[in-house]
């Protein structure tokens, strides 16, 4: 009895997703991440595609589109966001840094403690301020619908010593981005910004030309890059690695509201997904960079404190020379301040 109800059910729902595969939808939504399909930004995809696709019973359909296949870089992928060839869009701090320079405020260090602060503050009306200012100086082109999570936290790594103390990273060759920001990090802290294009930190570290980075330990994995020397890793936890979605705007409103709804429910989807990958995820990467005979250190709170004092110039920097710098970090600032007394609070009544 019970195998004839469990394949019944199963042949209903093959037929109800035959019937909705048969019907055409009313809206498709091509989106596109540059990476490939062991990222987290692949598993955000994946949820939100099922949740839209599901949600609005088939009338949206979700393409998507891994690697390079529409865009190759983030100017180009915004670009494309821009003029509608594009729907959605995901990207770093980094790669949208160009058109809206204050999202950078993502990768000042030490402004977030951990995962809960940092989702606490994501989920919450710093990401609206931040889409507000995009849609203002994207000339309402370009919609962010939610900030997520690629790879976990940013930690500082090395072919050469153990690092406890900023001194420690002394005079280190650091491989960095083009950005300013990431460049102005590692020279308050005394070691030397090296802007390498990702593609050549492997043979740059196995040759010298950089001694260390600032990534999570799933691209170092994933990269391979204790094979290149790299057998440091010191969990300063100093940038959480910011996922910023975009959604061409007049598409977004184009839809009617229930539509909206479910765009915006599958984009809340999404971000809890990117939230969850990154810690399963870095389980393995950790155990497997040990075993291969990685130095894993976590810094004491004196440790943590004199990272995050060294690191200070770098907020008056980003207020001082990224255009509205000064109001998005004001914006994360307040933000930060209430996630940690929300969650105080919360912690306090879990206590008792």
């Amino acid at each position: 009895m019970l195998k004839t109800t469990l394949k019944s059910l199963t042949v209903a729902a093959m037929l109800a997703s035959s019937a909705m595969s048969a019907v055409a939808a009313d809206y498709t939504l091509r989106a596109t991440a540059n990476s490939n399909e062991n990222d987290e930004d692949y598993d955000g995809l994946v949820v939100f595609k099922n949740f839209v696709e599901a949600a609005s019973n088939g009338a949206i359909e979700v393409e998507l589109f891994i690697g390079t296949q529409l865009c190759s870089n983030g100017a180009e992928c915004l670009q494309g966001v821009a003029d509608g060839a594009i729907d959605i869009y995901i990207s770093t701090s980094g790669g949208a840094a160009g058109i809206f320079p204050y999202v950078q405020v993502l990768d000042l260090p030490y402004m977030m403690a951990d995962d809960r602060i940092a989702e606490h503050v994501l989920s919450g009306d710093f990401t609206r301020t931040m889409r507000t200012m995009a849609l203002e100086d994207s000339g309402d082109a370009i919609r962010l619908m939610t900030i997520g999570n690629t790879g976990g936290w940013r930690n500082f790594a090395n072919t050469k010593h153990r690092v406890k103390m900023p001194s420690d990273l002394e005079g280190l060759k650091i491989r960095t981005v083009v950005a300013d920001l990431p460049q102005e990090l590692v020279k308050a802290l005394g070691a030397a910004p090296t802007p390498i294009p990702w593609p050549e930190l492997f043979t740059s570290l196995q040759t010298g030309v950089v001694e260390g980075s600032k990534n999570g330990i799933t691209d170092i994995m994933g990269m391979k890059f204790p094979d290149a020397g790299l057998q440091y890793v010191t969990l300063d936890g100093h940038a959480y690695m910011g996922a910023l979605w975009w959604m061409n705007n007049q598409k977004f409103l184009s839809m009617p509201e229930d539509m909206r709804r479910v765009v915006v429910d599958g984009f809340y989807a999404l971000q809890q997904a990117t939230f969850a990958s990154p810690k399963r995820k870095s389980i393995q990467a950790y155990e497997d960079f040990v075993a291969g005979g990685g130095d894993l250190y976590v810094p004491t709170p004196e440790q943590k404190a004199a990272f995050k004092e060294a690191a200070a110039p770098v907020y008056e920097w980003f207020k001082g020379n990224v255009d509205r710098g000064d109001e998005i970090f004001g914006a994360m600032e307040e933000a930060v301040a209430e996630a940690e007394s929300s969650i105080d609070v919360e912690r306090g009544a879990d206590l008792n």
